[in-house]
Formats: structure tokens, sequence, C-alpha cells
């Protein structure tokens, strides 16, 4: 083959290995939909999970940005009614927090059930992957309310098969020092440990992305 002929398929292999490598070095794109608790009721927006979560990964080289989708109040109704134009596309991955306001509102836990499960449908519909977190009721909502209440993380996260993280507050819930004054949610030492906790999960769930899993 002459030098002439064989320069165009130089050119064009050169180009596919320039334009793979740039895919893969795109970071991967999550976004932390939820609450006051993803959120960051109270604090800098630095000290939100979001933005502490990303921290904590890249500092373990991962290469990832996560966008912060949290809005105060917000129960799975409401979050299933703003789920499509609060993802942007180009998404890889969501961590799904929501279903305390229902619980503290008394909200029919099949209602919580049928909001989450149409919330990972859509997402999954455009192929945008989903780390669930898991709620439980408070005490004083009584142990009727907490048999249909906190087994619906688990049962979404078995029957969709997400990855799952069973307590979004683990670690806070009971400790006075980590919360803000209203007894609910979490200072910036709360996030931390949140954080913490959570990492092990997020890093799963961000590699696993990566590898187009």
């Amino acid at each position: 083959m002459a030098l002439k002929d064989f320069l165009p398929i130089l050119f064009g292999l050169t180009m596919t290995i320039v334009l793979s490598a740039a895919a893969r070095a795109e970071p991967v794109s999550l976004v932390g939909f939820g609450d006051s608790l993803m959120a960051g009721y109270q604090l800098p927006p630095e000290d939100a999970f979001p933005a502490r979560l990303e921290k904590a990964l890249t500092e373990k080289g991962i290469d990832v940005t996560i966008a912060n989708a949290g809005v105060s109040g917000d129960t799975t109704s409401s979050g299933l009614a703003r789920i499509d134009w609060s993802i942007p596309e180009g998404t890889d991955g969501v961590i799904l927090e929501l279903g305390a306001n229902d619980a503290l509102r008394g909200i029919p836990p099949e209602e919580t059930r049928k909001n989450l499960e149409a919330m990972v449908a859509r997402l999954k519909e455009r192929g945008v992957a989903v780390l669930l977190a898991g709620m439980m009721a408070p005490p004083n909502m009584g142990p009727d309310y907490a048999a249909r209440f906190n087994p619906i993380y688990p049962d979404l996260a078995k029957e969709h098969n997400l990855v799952f993280y069973p307590f979004f507050l683990d670690g806070v819930v009971t400790e006075v020092g980590l919360k803000l004054d209203d007894g609910m949610h979490p200072n910036g030492g709360g996030v931390g440990v949140m954080v913490d906790r959570f990492l092990p999960t997020a890093e799963l769930f961000v590699r696993s992305l990566a590898k187009g899993e």
C-alpha cells in the first residue's frame, strides 16, 4: 500500500483513539436529588451533602461531579412532579433521597412507595442509574406506620436491582451534637459523618458507572 493511501487510514485510527480517550476523560455526572437533607438546610453550599461527597470522592482519585438538586420540604409527591426537569440530559446517575417529609406528615406509606417507584422507573427509562438512599420512620409515628414505611426502600432496591444505602441519616439521627438546633437536620459535622459512612457505597456506584456496567 502506498503511503498516500495509508495516511487517511492512519488519520482515522488516530482520531478514533483521541476521541475515545476524550470520552473516557469525561467525569461521571451525578445529581443528588432529595429534600432538605440533600439540599443542606441552613448550611453553606460547600457543606451540603453533594458538595462534601464530591470532594471526598475526588480525594480518592475518582473523577466525578455531583449537582445538588435538593429542595427543602419536598415529599416524594413533589419530587415526582419535578424529576423530569430537575435531572439534566447527560446525567449518569442519581442519588435518590426522599421520604423523610412523607413520614413526618404521616403520608400513607403506600403512596410514598408508589411515588418512589415511579421516579425510579422514569430515571431508568432515560438510562440514568439510581442509588437509593433509605429512610426510616420517626418513632413518634408508631410501630404500625414504621412496619409499613421502613421496608419500602430495601424492597424497591431489591425489586429494581438498585445500589442501596439503608439509612441516609445513619450515625447522626441520635447524636445531638451532630444536628442543628431544630434537632432534625445535620450540621456540618453531621454531614461529615454521613459522607464518611456513605462513601463506600458511593464509590461502588460511581466506579460501576465509569465502567459502563
